[in-house]
């Protein structure tokens, strides 16, 4: 009983009364100019919403009055894009002035119906509103008088629960929104792990050699060895903050939005801040880059990206050659640069899995290796 009840308790129940309640602030206008046409407001409403900006509107308001305290992604508050969208937003407010009419009608006479069984019980006779003239009064009337109430509560209750399904279903996110929030958040967590992993291999390694050596330094128990050790920490440490901070140089373009996120076309500012790190890049670009699909060329340029990073960060400043080609539809990236000593053994690094699996979530193919004396990363994307 105390569950059936806990709507009456709730903000929500009330908040979704008013948002039925507010088309029937236009029809009651209407009413008071010519009540004799009442279709009108529907008529207008399907010209309001070919508006692209009315869908924006009835997003808001239902963010706010049916789903309060709430940022329920299931309204989308992006104006109309397409045909489409007008159409849904044309049938979301259809339905949403249906609703509000029953709703106004149960708000309306199921309370009068009340008042007119308590004045029959009471001995008034009936007469106008929903009971007809000529009932007879009669206690038993009074026994039926909580009925119409249980069904104006069931009624705003129901009628609130329906208005916020239709308006996911109307006013929900198309299939191009859907795909554009899918892909945001498929780069924020591709962007997420990369940072895990620059952090693990840059800072993690410099807080390892700092835990070890002075471990030793506490065991050995000797001013010398301390001294050594203490000099190997400061210099572990500075190297890390060094290649932090040509990491985070690289790294700087993936603070911006997805709405903005750089594409190969944008390579140029990411060539020009690894320069700006110390490495000489030498750079080659032919085909049409503005020909490469959006999805491809974003992922285009994070492989970039980390190839870039990971030449900074294990090799230093030395000559890179990159070299961009689109031609029959095929995006291919090939880095390469000089190895500094010992070749590192291929696919170990976590960035190069990062390369990977980008190049493979988009049907293409990474190869990473020595060749010919130099670090070589090649890859090939579909671009048709």
């Amino acid at each position: 009983m105390v569950r059936l009840l806990r709507p009456l308790v709730r903000g929500t129940t009330y908040t979704r009364l008013l948002h039925l309640w507010v088309p029937m602030l236009f029809v009651s206008v209407w009413a008071l100019v010519d009540d004799t046409r009442l279709w009108v407001p529907a008529v207008v409403l399907v010209a309001m919403g070919l508006l692209p900006a009315v869908r924006t509107g009835e997003g808001v308001q239902a963010r706010l009055l049916l789903t309060p305290g709430e940022d329920d992604p299931a309204y989308s508050v992006a104006p109309s894009a397409g045909l489409r969208d007008r159409l849904r937003t044309v049938g979301w407010l259809q339905v949403r002035l249906l609703l509000g009419g029953a709703t106004a009608y149960a708000c309306v006479w199921l309370p009068v119906v009340t008042v007119q069984l308590v004045r029959l019980a009471l001995g008034h006779p009936g007469g106008g509103g929903p009971i007809p003239s000529g009932v007879e009064p009669h206690w038993g009337y009074g026994l039926l008088a909580p009925l119409p109430l249980l069904a104006l509560y069931g009624a705003v209750v129901g009628l609130g629960l329906l208005v916020t399904a239709a308006a996911r279903a109307f006013l929900g996110p198309s299939a191009a929104e859907r795909l554009e929030a899918l892909e945001e958040r498929t780069e924020q967590l591709l962007e997420r792990n990369r940072i895990a992993r620059e952090l693990h291999d840059s800072i993690g390694h410099a807080l390892t050699v700092a835990v070890v050596q002075a471990g030793a330094a506490r065991a050995a128990n000797s001013p010398e060895f301390t001294d050594r050790a203490l000099t190997a920490i400061e210099e572990t440490g500075r190297s890390a903050l060094e290649d932090l901070e040509r990491v985070l140089g690289v790294l700087r373009e993936a603070e911006r939005p997805m709405g903005s996120r750089p594409t190969l076309a944008d390579a140029d500012r990411l060539l020009e801040s690894a320069r700006s790190s110390g490495a000489k890049v030498d750079t080659e670009v032919t085909g049409a880059l503005d020909s490469v699909p959006g999805p491809v060329s974003r992922e285009g340029y994070r492989i970039l990206q980390e190839s870039l990073t990971n030449v900074l960060r294990h090799a230093g400043a030395v000559p890179v050659r990159v070299r961009i080609d689109v031609a029959d539809g095929v995006l291919t990236l090939e880095i390469r640069n000089p190895l500094p000593g010992a070749a590192p053994a291929a696919g170990r690094g976590t960035g190069l899995r990062g390369i990977r699996e980008r190049a493979a979530l988009l049907g293409g193919h990474a190869r990473t290796g020595c060749d010919d004396g130099d670090w070589r990363v090649r890859v090939m994307l579909p671009s048709g």
